[in-house]
């Protein structure tokens, strides 16, 4: 299993940003799929996360809507488009993916250590 996290960077306060994972090595539809970011001295925590089926989804409570998870099975992609973005959004996001089918995406985002195989992470810096 490969995955590659990429569109990270510097944007501003209230600005958009869209990340992507590349999967290789494995058929998304069999997966569940997350985003989770860290930042400095705190735990990996997850930010969206969709199951088995899509419209099975979970978000970090304080997103208040502004990210959404989706996923391109005809790319083996998954996307975190991010908007209305804040500086307590600035971290180090990373794509994370189980074989476990029977995970709800709730389950999932709220357990990083089940995640089953993790990408290189890509820097998000938001500046105020």
């Amino acid at each position: 299993v490969q995955l590659q996290a990429s569109g990270g960077g510097l944007v501003p306060s209230g600005g958009s940003l869209r990340l992507s994972c590349a999967a290789s090595g494995i058929t998304l539809k069999d997966y569940s799929v997350g985003w989770f970011r860290r930042v400095p001295g705190k735990e990996r925590k997850g930010v969206a996360c969709m199951g088995n089926r899509e419209v099975d989804t979970d978000y970090e409570d304080s997103l208040a809507g502004r990210f959404t998870i989706s996923r391109d099975l005809a790319k083996n992609m998954v996307y975190l488009q991010m908007d209305k973005v804040k500086p307590e959004d600035s971290a180090v996001y990373y794509c994370g993916v189980s074989p476990r089918t029977d995970y709800s995406a709730f389950f999932f985002c709220a357990r990083p250590y089940i995640v089953d195989s993790w990408g290189k992470g890509t820097l998000v810096t938001v500046s105020s």
